[in-house]
């Protein structure tokens, strides 16, 4: 069984992003030495309910394990039942619980990070999920809801209620995703607690990781948006053109093998951060978004690699 105090230090795991981290996108991650892969989260609310499109992003590939599923809520009871079911479909290697997320959709049902505001709250949920299961539970959250000292109280609290590892995003909920991500507080928080402590937030390159990991003291760091169209962030590699092409082209396998034709959709999102540091003219990137079948794409590839042999 997964054991955070126990695995290898720092720990370089891929965080959970809504509609980003999957099955697909976790391969190409692990494949390039992400210790760690946070699947994105599902609702607690719809797995009780038996949400069959729920279920599908339950599954997970054996070659990216540990995996950690990640699930949203505010019912202590529900949290706790649907980790249970959750458990039975695929067998994460641990659970974690949302209580960072700021977007309004989801705050607005007292969802994510909104539990920052109620500790009490947030602790009950901790305490009934690791009640309901016997693999690790772990916290995902903020500096706080308005001021960014909030987690100093919080997280101790959190540790408390029995959670094995807390990951901290070095925003407050105010802030969302933007100006710098603040180590510093983060770091004052390790220095309260015992579990192992991932940070999160202001990582793009392997600099910004070994930066980050002297900042705040953390036991590892969780990769998110620098890990979109970078994958190989995992390996400290920058690829050439050609490799980024034969690595766009691995993923768009995996996406077609798990969604069919339809994954060539999906990978549009993908595609405009694997080309933002690559010179192409606007006509191709026009086409790249309207990628709908996997020769399509081969094809525009094949193309931009001509152009840029051409310039060069």
């Amino acid at each position: 069984m997964l054991n955070w105090k126990k695995l290898k230090k720092p720990i370089i795991a891929l965080a959970p992003m809504a509609d980003y981290t999957d099955e697909p996108f976790g391969l190409m991650c692990k494949k390039f030495g992400a210790q760690v892969i946070f699947r994105e989260m599902v609702s607690a609310d719809a797995i009780a309910h038996g949400n069959a499109k729920t279920f599908k992003m339950l599954a997970i590939n054996k070659k990216e394990r540990p995996v950690i599923q990640q699930i949203f809520g505010n019912d202590p009871k529900i949290m706790a039942e649907a980790t249970k079911i959750i458990c039975k479909i695929s067998a994460p290697d641990g659970i974690d619980i949302n209580m960072g997320c700021p977007m309004q959709k989801v705050v607005k049902n007292f969802h994510g990070a909104a539990l920052m505001k109620d500790a009490a709250l947030a602790a009950t949920i901790v305490k009934e999920v690791k009640k309901a299961v016997k693999i690790p539970v772990s916290v995902k959250t903020r500096l706080g809801w308005e001021k960014k000292d909030e987690i100093l109280s919080f997280a101790p609290i959190i540790e408390k209620a029995g959670a094995d590892l807390i990951s901290i995003h070095g925003r407050t909920k105010k802030q969302g995703y933007a100006g710098e991500a603040n180590w510093k507080i983060i770091a004052q928080t390790k220095k309260l607690l015992k579990i192992p402590v991932l940070a999160n937030g202001g990582i793009f390159t392997r600099e910004d990781v070994n930066k980050c990991l002297t900042a705040t003291n953390a036991d590892g760091v969780l990769i998110a948006r620098g890990a979109l169209g970078n994958p190989w962030i995992f390996s400290d590699t920058t690829p050439t053109l050609e490799e980024t092409i034969k690595i766009i082209l691995q993923h768009a396998a995996l996406q077609v093998k798990q969604y069919g034709d339809y994954g060539l959709i999906l990978l549009r999102k993908h595609l405009v951060f694997y080309f933002k540091g690559i010179p192409h003219n606007k006509i191709i990137k026009t086409k790249l978004n309207q990628v709908s079948i996997l020769s399509q794409l081969e094809n525009l590839l094949a193309e931009l690699l001509t152009e840029q042999h051409n310039i060069t």
